[in-house]
């Protein structure tokens, strides 16, 4: 079937609108209506090639929130009329020990990615900046009542992207919990984290954001530009989600780690990051990654969010303001996600 898409037909050209093609809807899949689609970072490091060198053209968008207008005939999961999202992944090959652990996001032998993947079809894949998109049924979401759909949107990778690394590494109450950035990663890691029952500290280089941070839970605010603000916090976390996609001096926030403390990664720089590794030997910290959340997760996040009424915080455009909103991403100028209203693509 052909939809329409926005698509980016090179690092620096603009989305225009392009006609694309859909596989057919077979028995394990679900064809969905985009009804909205948040515009993620990684997006705008792979319409620019800034991560790899990008096939084009490239229809981006893994933040997906829509309806299921039909389903294969041995669909058991979604029926018609289904409020559902797609992440980041759309299959992998569910035969090795990770995706047998439910972790999907660390195929052993490559995960299909929502857009900028050859799949299994051979068909190179393109991503939610369109109008219908067709998903087996395993990599389709259930999103619960309670969460909009707009909102529930960016869920599909800034929620899970901070949901995992503060499940895995612990987050609850009792622990204090840094979130570095205060952008579409940083504060649903905010949210996130308060609502696990969690003492949470936003770093971020002003305090511009900081009203809008104690609103959304957090307990702190410092900016990182004051240099009396790692004086104070030094060995006082016990966990640091860094969400900025800039270098930063990663010692300088290794120094604010307790002991067996950790400062993990979810935002992705371009440029390499160094370390002394006398920063992590002196208080036996670590210093990690982490990389969304496989499909189980994802849907236990998303059922999380329902209950603690947790969505992101987000602003609709016209897909008209793609190129206008990537700028924007880029100068900080969001509160917090852009969220496409597909029906106008």
């Amino acid at each position: 079937m052909k939809v329409n898409a926005r698509a980016t037909a090179g690092p620096k050209e603009p989305f225009k609108a392009i006609t694309i093609e859909r596989r057919d809807v077979g028995p394990t899949d679900v064809l969905i209506e985009v009804k909205f689609c948040g515009i993620c970072h990684s997006d705008i490091h792979t319409a620019r090639s800034e991560w790899r060198e990008t096939q084009y053209p490239i229809a981006p968008g893994h933040e997906i929130a829509g309806i299921v207008t039909q389903v294969g005939e041995n669909v058991t999961k979604h029926k018609v009329g289904d409020r559902v999202g797609v992440g980041c992944m759309v299959d992998s090959c569910r035969e090795c020990a990770n995706c047998e652990k439910g972790d999907e996001q660390y195929c052993l032998n490559g995960n299909t990615l929502t857009y900028g993947s050859t799949d299994k079809y051979g068909t190179y894949t393109m991503g939610g900046y369109s109008t219908h998109i067709v998903v087996d049924e395993d990599f389709v979401l259930s999103i619960p009542e309670g969460i909009e759909l707009d909102e529930a949107a960016p869920l599909m990778c800034a929620g899970i992207t901070t949901y995992s690394p503060l499940r895995h590494w612990g987050a609850g109450p009792g622990k204090k919990v840094a979130v570095v950035g205060l952008g579409g990663l940083g504060h649903m890691a905010v949210k996130l984290a308060h609502a696990m029952g969690a003492e949470v500290t936003v770093l971020s280089h002003s305090l511009k954001k900081k009203d809008d941070g104690l609103r959304m839970g957090a307990d702190q605010y410092y900016a990182t530009s004051d240099p009396k603000a790692f004086e104070k916090l030094s060995n006082y976390f016990d966990l640091i989600i860094n969400t900025v996609s800039a270098v930063v001096k990663i010692d300088d926030y290794l120094k604010l780690l307790a002991v067996d403390g950790a400062l993990v990664n979810v935002g992705a720089p371009p440029d390499p990051l160094s370390l002394d590794v006398f920063s992590l030997i002196g208080k036996r910290r670590a210093f990690a990654g982490s990389l969304i959340g496989g499909i189980r997760e994802t849907q236990e996040m998303l059922d999380f969010c329902a209950k603690h009424h947790v969505g992101a915080e987000v602003e609709r455009i016209d897909a008209d303001k793609i190129d206008e909103a990537y700028d924007r991403v880029m100068n900080s100028d969001v509160r917090y996600r852009f969220v496409i209203n597909n029906a106008t693509i």
